[in-house]
């Protein structure tokens, strides 16, 4: 809220005992990080285990209408890359950014090139300075000045005086005052949401592997390995072809909707119980109910390339090369 670039990271009890405070920096528009170096739950569940069972919860924390951006590294070198995206993503869009890794990654030893060090400048946002401030007849801090969803914040320390304002969690008009009244409120919520729709082209995009073919997978996070070594096993041992999506973030952009529109089969693998991220994609990608199968991974190791093989040719049948 200062102006100082705020990072934390912690683990699933860790974000569900600051579930309100998310929904406070998500309404009062807040920048800050959380890495969430997910495991095995609930509760105490498996507290040295891997798993992505924070999927869903990261998205909508927080009672009410809220929707945060995660991002999904898969290895070493996006988790250093993605730690300065999320925080340009953060100030960018002030709220806040969740990196969702996992205890496969954040507890074994893990192979990578040198990271490469960023050179592009930070990502500040939209902050108003004293000049620009003097020039603007009165200051909306919730005002949807460019269309976008994103207002101009300011920040402590600024001497004019038309850039203070009062952060709240309650309901306000544009001008951050409270109010109860409806159009105030809905207002703002419509505001957030084309926020949200706006981070869709700022957040990092899917790679794709592969098109054309009957079978796509989609993954993410450290499931990445294993889905590469299984699309191999699927070549060599049954001659099928797979095409495959990796998910880097959240909101989904229309690339998946392009991807499961393009195949007539396909499978979302993930290290959960319940198909988080598959349910995820049924809510917000049209048609994808009628073609989307889980593949679930849930007893606490990573997930392997042979059991994703596995599950792929009992589900579509195939038939191994002679």
């Amino acid at each position: 809220w200062a102006g100082a670039r705020s990072l934390t990271s912690t683990s699933g009890p860790g974000i569900s005992l600051m579930s309100e405070f998310a929904g406070l920096a998500y309404f009062a528009e807040v920048p800050c990080v959380v890495f969430d170096v997910q495991r095995v739950g609930p509760s105490t569940g498996l507290p040295t285990r891997t798993s992505q069972g924070d999927v869903t919860s990261l998205y909508y924390l927080s009672h009410g209408d809220t929707k945060h951006l995660v991002l999904f590294p898969c290895d070493m070198a996006e988790c250093f890359e993605f730690a300065q995206q999320a925080l340009d993503l953060a100030e960018r869009f002030q709220q806040p950014v969740f990196v969702a890794t996992d205890l496969d990654l954040g507890m074994n030893n893990w192979m990578s090139d040198p990271f490469d060090y960023p050179t592009r400048p930070l990502d500040r946002g939209k902050v108003l300075n004293p000049e620009q401030l003097e020039q603007l007849k009165e200051y909306g801090r919730y005002k949807d000045v460019d269309g976008d969803g994103i207002c101009y914040r300011t920040l402590p320390g600024n001497n004019s005086g038309k850039g203070a304002f009062l952060t709240r969690g309650s309901g306000r008009n544009e001008y951050a005052k409270y109010s109860e009244r409806p159009e105030d409120f809905s207002g703002q919520m419509d505001r957030l949401s084309r926020k949200h729709e706006t981070a869709k082209s700022h957040v990092p995009q899917p790679v794709v592997r592969g098109d054309g073919n009957k079978i796509g997978v989609i993954a993410f996070g450290s499931s990445d390995p294993a889905i590469l070594e299984s699309l191999d096993q699927l070549k060599t041992e049954y001659g099928t072809e797979v095409s495959y999506l990796r998910i880097r973030a959240l909101p989904l952009t229309n690339h998946i909707d392009d991807f499961v529109a393009g195949h007539q089969q396909v499978y979302v693998v993930e290290q959960n119980r319940d198909g988080q991220m598959a349910d995820l994609i049924k809510l917000e990608v049209d048609g994808a109910s009628a073609k989307i199968r889980k593949i679930r991974h849930y007893d606490g190791l990573p997930i392997d390339a042979r059991f994703i093989t596995d599950r792929v040719v009992a589900e579509s049948r195939l038939e191994r090369v002679q």
